[in-house]
């Protein structure tokens, strides 16, 4: 690269990584500019499947900015995966506010980019592509990452590959433990919950998913109805503990019809109602109220869980099932799928916690897999707050005017 063309190059990532502002700014980013001195793209298409990858993963789809550098040698290694989450910023209003997440994704992602290369004991020379979440997702939070790497390509001349988040998380298992397609993935998280059977690293088929809301919406729309912390995910979990399963009738959503699809908003309703009669008949909620809901709660989504799972294992055949999302992280919801898996002699894979939740490492992975396969995107990849990884199955009913939910 010329010393005319680089310098417009660095322009470029100063203006796009928002490094142009002040000192303050300008400092921040030093580092991040030191390591685009000199870079070219040393990739070639016909040399991509023998050679080792380095790909520098970036994520900001909802509430966490993170930043990752994944290697494919023999077998795939994490050499960093820093995670910048927004759980203080939001806790004063009950839940991730969007604005609010994009501005600190803005503030944060250079800063997140810098440490991964850093705790990988890389720069960006040694790079051969740069992989990001195109969505879906908050679309100021997407938006913010995916400027951020357009800057990095064009400071770099490294490829440019956009990933679908929910791609992301479904390949997880090839990164972890290096599985062969095809698998069933079921992903349950605060933002999407849908069976995959996922047979390459560009052919997922949606077997079925919620038609409105996610598991884990569900779970933190109950925490705040019953006033415990956000997230609620883990307040629900170490409440139920407590609490009797039995002692409240909540229905199990579309039990009561064949295939996979799930249904969460109407049990968060009756979590809600049976709250209300239980304070109309004593005058308040007791502790031991509360646990018994969240008990009753948690046990219902895992019934839900545990049968469409089984339901989509016997439309497959296939002989692995793999979770990931942050629900999975749930110890009932995992004990009865584990327990399902044992009765049907298969294969039961959750990453990591680390890896189940949001996290850049699974996109510089997913990076990794598309770009073996030759796909690079230009400069004219868009965020999207809407990407459904099945485009040829029909939309949710719950998807709203402007398309598929997931």
């Amino acid at each position: 690269m010329h010393n005319d063309s680089r310098e417009l190059s660095l322009q470029h990532l100063r203006k796009s990584c928002g490094l142009h502002g002040g000192a303050r700014q300008q400092n921040r980013g030093e580092g991040l500019l030191a390591h685009a001195q000199g870079v070219t793209c040393r990739t070639g298409p016909d040399q991509l499947r023998n050679m080792s990858l380095t790909v520098l993963g970036i994520e900001s789809s909802c509430d966490d900015t993170a930043a990752a550098v994944v290697r494919l040698t023999a077998a795939p290694e994490i050499l960093s995966s820093v995670v910048e989450g927004q759980v203080a910023l939001h806790a004063p209003f009950g839940g991730v506010v969007p604005e609010l997440a994009a501005r600190a994704h803005a503030e944060r992602v250079d800063l997140c980019v810098e440490q991964a290369l850093e705790q990988a004991g890389v720069t960006l020379r040694d790079l051969d592509a740069i992989a990001v979440t195109a969505g879906p997702g908050l679309i100021g939070g997407v938006l913010s990452g995916v400027m951020c790497a357009k800057g990095l390509a064009a400071a770099t001349g490294l490829p440019l590959i956009g990933v679908n988040h929910l791609a992301g998380h479904a390949l997880t298992p090839r990164l972890t433990d290096q599985v062969s397609f095809p698998y069933l993935m079921l992903l349950v998280s605060g933002g999407h919950c849908q069976f995959l059977a996922v047979a390459g690293p560009e052919s997922f088929h949606r077997l079925g998913g919620s038609i409105d809301d996610a598991p884990g919406e569900a779970f933190d729309k109950v925490a705040k109805v019953l006033a415990l912390p956000q997230p609620g995910g883990p307040s629900v979990q170490a409440e139920a503990q407590r609490g009797d399963p039995r002692r409240f009738s909540l229905p199990r959503p579309l039990l009561d019809r064949p295939g996979c699809d799930m249904s969460f908003s109407g049990l968060k309703t009756a979590v809600l109602r049976a709250r209300d009669g239980v304070i109309a008949a004593q005058g308040g909620l007791y502790q031991q109220d509360r646990a018994d809901l969240c008990a009753g709660f948690q046990r219902a989504v895992a019934d839900v869980l545990v049968e469409k799972t089984r339901r989509a294992l016997a439309e497959t055949g296939f002989t692995l099932l793999a979770v990931a999302g942050g629900v999975a992280a749930n110890t009932e919801i995992r004990a009865g799928l584990q327990t399902l898996c044992a009765h049907l002699d298969v294969r039961f894979l959750a990453p990591p916690l680390r890896l189940c939740t949001d996290n850049a490492a699974m996109i510089a992975w997913a990076g990794i897999e598309r770009l073996q396969q030759g796909h690079r995107d230009g400069f004219d990849l868009q965020a999207r707050p809407r990407w459904p990884l099945d485009s040829t199955a029909a939309p949710l009913l719950g998807s709203g005017k402007k398309g598929a939910k997931a």
